[in-house]
């Protein structure tokens, strides 16, 4: 996923503002990472460049 989009989501849960782990990243792409609500705290997380950001079932 592109760096630039990061600025753009929010979280899907509560639409609070997400912090962004990058743990593998190639070609200022991020391959592979972690999402977390700064408010609710939920994770999501992003594999093969892909973020996962469905809404957690409460």
């Amino acid at each position: 996923m592109k760096k630039e989009i990061v600025k753009i989501l929010c979280c899907p849960t509560c639409k609070g503002d997400l912090t962004l782990e990058v743990k593998k990243e190639e070609k200022g792409e991020i391959i592979a990472g972690i999402f977390t609500c700064s408010h609710c705290q939920c994770t999501y997380p992003i594999i093969d460049g892909i973020p996962d950001l469905l809404p957690r079932e409460t």
